[in-house]
């Protein structure tokens, strides 16, 4: 069973930039496709960002198109989402996600088998 660890969140300013690391334990993320979701205050968990078992396929939200990278170290066995030009309204949670049963990216919080605790992001306008 892979357990999944998320740190690298904080507070920045609006136009910033935060790259968040998830590390796993336990299992190696080759085996699993990947996600990043986030909870904002008061609404229901998101999907963010995706990387596919295999590595070959991302998928990202609109909101974050063009702004925010996932990615993916086996040698570390660690998945980062790059976070630029952040907004206040990407203020949430961040949560990194895996799945072990699928090849696509997870694109709904139904989905994924494992999760981390959760990071901050607070980003100030």
């Amino acid at each position: 069973q892979v357990q999944l660890v998320e740190s690298g969140g904080g507070l920045v300013q609006a136009g910033g930039s935060l790259k968040l690391s998830c590390a796993a334990s336990g299992g190696t993320f080759r085996g699993y496709a990947v996600g990043w979701f986030r909870a904002a205050p008061g609404k229901e968990r998101e999907f963010v960002a995706g990387l596919s078992r295999g590595g070959s396929m991302t998928e990202y939200a609109d909101s974050v198109k063009g702004r925010f990278t996932i990615s993916r170290d086996n040698a570390n066995n660690a998945v980062y989402l790059q976070m630029n030009s952040l907004k206040s309204e990407d203020t949430a949670v961040y949560y990194c996600a895996a799945d072990e049963r699928r090849w696509q990216p997870p694109r709904s919080p139904d989905e994924p088998h494992y999760w981390g605790q959760g990071t901050q992001v607070t980003v100030s306008s």
